[in-house]
């Protein structure tokens, strides 16, 4: 195994993505997204399935349909957790953007089913890092459980599609056509695969995400401040109280995006990123030999004071000024070359959504919980906070 905290190496691994490297995952991953799964694909399928993402996650997507969604179920969710005396904020989040995407991908309506998909995925998370023992009461063997029920709910929803004659025009509806096609890369347990990992990527880092906001918020005032600042102004602006987020409002958040981008540097939700070595390639003056693993280490990065002066500070100002949605081979928080993350745009947009309603409408006050690493972040007793609709 190499590990890589050097930014030039990170940049020239992820550029020469199946050339000289390629992405690799342990066995116990593949087990768990499936052998199929969108990551495990290589060079020209990999981008075939990264294009199908798009067909719900591309700018265009965003800007047509999904905003709206965002926006709507994070007004909803606001306004319910008002009304109780503290939130979990990590699970609730989890839990609110998990129903709105399901729903979006699949048709799936949680409340009206007594399958609790999410909870599979709950189940999924906990044991995803874990020692690989499959035996009964291990969490890795509740991981497969987890992912063995949520590949059941999801193939009886495609079964059903596929007996059915109304289009409900969803993600799977997509999927299902695209399988029909004679010259399709697509079979229909890759097909399943895909819908069971964008439901995984689409909630749980995006929630972790939201988490840290606040949280460094909340320690912040002044960023605080200049945020709630920028997203009152938008709001008067607007004038309708009824009226959600336009695309043109939100690409003009610009302290906002200042806010997502130092969140995610600093919080470093995905802190590794790992490739194998195709064929002996020397870089630097070191020869990174076929068939070796590179860790790519994000994180070293980030938190590297030549590059990010007081960098477990949250300041969001050091971004004025700077290109606010491209990656660089100093800021990989979305990962890079051809694999840089398809649902980026998306999770930015659910993230500056959140904040917007959150800081026009609403006050907080943190109550407990706490979060580590394991190596990724994770919230072993939440993070609670008492939500208050502003006077």
């Amino acid at each position: 195994m190499i590990v890589s905290i050097d930014p030039e190496i990170n940049n020239y691994v992820f550029q020469q993505e199946g050339k000289l490297f390629q992405c690799w995952y342990t066995e116990s991953s593949s087990k768990f997204l499936g052998q199929q799964n969108m990551m495990n694909h290589q060079g020209i399928s990999h981008k075939y399935f990264r294009n199908l993402t798009l067909n719900l996650a591309s700018p265009e997507k965003l800007k047509e349909n999904m905003l709206h969604i965002t926006d709507k179920a994070t007004q909803d969710g606001l306004r319910s957790w008002a009304l109780l005396p503290s939130v979990d904020l990590k699970q609730a989040t989890a839990d609110m953007i998990f129903e709105y995407v399901a729903k979006e991908i699949m048709g799936y309506d949680g409340s009206l089913t007594s399958n609790k998909l999410r909870d599979c995925y709950g189940d999924f998370m906990r044991g995803f890092v874990s020692f690989p023992l499959n035996i009964p009461g291990t969490a890795f063997h509740a991981c497969l459980e987890g992912r063995k029920y949520a590949i059941k709910v999801i193939k009886d929803i495609f079964n059903v599609r596929k007996l059915s004659k109304p289009q409900h025009h969803d993600f799977v509806d997509f999927l299902l056509e695209e399988v029909g096609k004679g010259d399709s890369l697509l079979n229909e347990d890759m097909a399943v695969d895909l819908v069971f990992l964008l439901l995984l990527a689409s909630h749980e880092t995006v929630s972790s995400a939201i988490t840290m906001a606040i949280n460094f918020l909340t320690d912040n005032p002044s960023a605080l401040e200049e945020l709630t600042k920028e997203n009152e102004a938008i709001a008067r602006n607007r004038g309708s109280e009824c009226s959600g987020i336009t695309w043109n409002e939100y690409k003009s958040m610009t302290f906002t995006h200042m806010t997502i981008n130092e969140t995610v540097r600093l919080a470093n939700i995905a802190p590794v990123l790992f490739r194998k070595v195709i064929k002996d390639v020397e870089i630097k003056g070191y020869t990174f030999p076929a068939g070796w693993q590179v860790m790519v280490c994000p994180a070293a990065i980030h938190l590297d004071p030549l590059r990010y002066p007081d960098p477990l500070s949250f300041n969001p100002w050091r971004w004025e000024g700077k290109e606010l949605h491209v990656g660089s081979k100093n800021f990989m928080a979305f990962g890079g070359g051809a694999r840089l993350c398809a649902g980026a745009d998306f999770a930015k947009l659910q993230m500056a959504t959140f904040l917007h309603h959150l800081v026009t409408k609403y006050r907080w006050k943190k109550i407990g919980g706490d979060f580590s690493r394991l190596p990724g972040l994770i919230f072993p007793n939440g993070l609670h906070i008492q939500l208050m609709e502003k006077q």
